[in-house]
């Protein structure tokens, strides 16, 4: 059965990050918008990750006293089937306030609509909704505009039997009900790392399998070898350059096989290898959206399809962070409504991932800086020479600046440890406006801070420089300025 056409000055297919961004840059601006979810609103970030994810890692860190146990001399182990009931609970509870706040967002803040079904493309900026289980009912809406943001489903490898009770994706990992005696990590990515933190801090044993030479293969080589090296000191054990060749229960066990031969024997698997676009359904191809190679939607640098006035982002352009899906769907929205408030994007967004230590980077690490051939140099602070990492235990910690060597200009900012990702966005906001770490040394931050850590690896930079005869004129003409 159909309804009357209604129509809309923008509708946007999903309720995820971007289709937020868009919607509240289309909402300041006035106009009429129709928001269709197929699930809940917010998608994983207020569901099974985002802000669930880092309730979990939090909960058990505080829970277990993960962090500090062996800092005070307590050797006394928390009940782990207790500390998990406990972080459960409290996740549980972030993301039903999260919903319930991000739904508030949406209906009342925005004054969007909001309908729930299965969305399709038809010709002429039509879009058909799907609702109801049995009989279902059609109603059909048309736009000026059409934003596609209906994000991504992990990636389920053909020779893994997802069926098994004991192997998980990441979106199916938060129904496990039980403890298990230990944990396999397949993918060594940002989920992988986050999640195998989570495992260890409950005191499960840990083993992460990844294909790489890294962990975190995006991120600068060092502090990922860095992160390696803190997670086996932890306790778990990570094994590079391999994956998983088969898998399958045995006589009643869950046996995994590794390409190297090597059989292991988990308790549950967590298969975090990536994620493919959520697409199904929508009628890209009837509709003349292209995709890509990859299967991922086309756009131009204004985030238009290939059919004009219809628009996508977020993650079903290429799965990213849920902060930069919300920009592109906020440039995204700006272009498709003429706002001219926000028309580009940030080209340099944060990347952090939330494992324990975190490790947060912007701009270029030093693997990118050799690549491309920059006479570049570097400044480190390890954290234990910091007095707020002697305060807090945090020694393993370091910050990383990527700096050229004949005008200092910073080129990127990489941190390994505790708010890393908080850090990170005073390295960012230097970048942003091209400063030199010459700012670094200007500034005057609180004490005990890890913000330090800034000063001394640009005054670590400005070392290695004098040691290679590079003039530091600007550096000796502030210093005798401040005397």
């Amino acid at each position: 059965m159909t309804t009357s056409i209604e129509h809309y000055d923008l509708i946007i297919i999903g309720g995820g990050p971007a289709g937020q961004g868009a919607a509240e840059f289309a909402a300041f601006a006035g106009r009429r918008i129709l928001v269709i979810e197929n699930n809940i609103l917010g998608g994983l970030v207020v569901t099974t990750g985002g802000g669930p994810t880092k309730t979990l890692r939090e909960a058990a860190l505080h829970v277990t006293g993960f962090r500090y146990r062996s800092l005070y001399g307590i050797t006394e182990h928390p009940d782990i089937v207790t500390a998990v009931e406990h972080s459960r609970a409290r996740t549980e509870e972030v993301s039903s306030a999260m919903q319930n706040f991000t739904r508030s967002f949406f209906v009342d803040k925005l004054g969007v609509d909001v309908i729930y079904g299965s969305a399709r493309l038809a010709p002429n900026r039509t879009v058909i909704v799907a609702s109801g289980e049995v009989s279902k009912t059609e109603r059909v809406f048309t736009a000026e505009k059409i934003l596609i943001a209906t994000g991504s489903l992990p990636f389920h490898p053909p020779s893994i039997p997802f069926d098994d009770p004991d192997i998980f994706d990441s979106e199916r990992l938060p129904k496990l009900n039980r403890v298990p005696q230990s944990a396999l990590v397949v993918g060594g990515g940002a989920i992988g790392c986050e999640f195998a933190s989570i495992f260890n801090a409950f005191g499960i044993p840990v083993t992460v399998v990844h294909s790489g030479e890294h962990l975190l293969g995006t991120m600068d080589s060092e502090l990922s070898d860095l992160l390696r090296r803190t997670f086996e000191k932890q306790g778990m054990r990570i094994v590079l350059g391999t994956g998983v060749q088969t898998a399958g229960r045995i006589d009643g066990e869950l046996q995994v096989t590794l390409k190297t031969g090597e059989v292991l024997r988990p308790g549950m698997a967590l298969i975090a290898t990536g994620r493919l676009v959520s697409t199904e359904g929508l009628g890209l191809d009837a509709a003349g959206v292209k995709l890509n190679p990859r299967g991922l939607v086309e756009v131009d640098n204004h985030f238009q399809t290939s059919i004009e006035g219809v628009y996508a982002a977020g993650d079903v352009i290429g799965p990213s962070l849920a902060s930069i899906s919300t920009e592109q769907g906020r440039v995204a929205a700006c272009h498709a409504l003429g706002l001219g408030f926000k028309m580009k994007l940030d080209p340099l967004s944060v990347s952090a991932v939330y494992s324990v230590p975190e490790l947060a980077g912007v701009g270029l690490s030093e693997d990118n800086a050799k690549e491309k051939g920059i006479d570049y140099e570097v400044g480190r602070c390890g954290f234990g020479e910091t007095a707020r990492g002697l305060i807090s235990g945090d020694t393993d910690g370091i910050l990383k600046l990527v700096f050229h060597r004949q005008d200092r200009r910073l080129l990127g900012v990489h941190i390994l440890g505790d708010i890393a990702s908080e850090l990170i966005a005073l390295g960012q906001a230097a970048l942003y406006n091209s400063d030199t770490i010459d700012v670094f040394n200007n500034l005057t931050v609180a004490t005990p801070t890890y913000t330090m850590a800034y000063k001394y690896a640009a005054f670590d930079g400005f070392k290695r420089l004098a040691a290679t005869g590079v003039s530091l004129q600007t550096f000796e003409s502030v210093e005798s300025e401040s005397k």
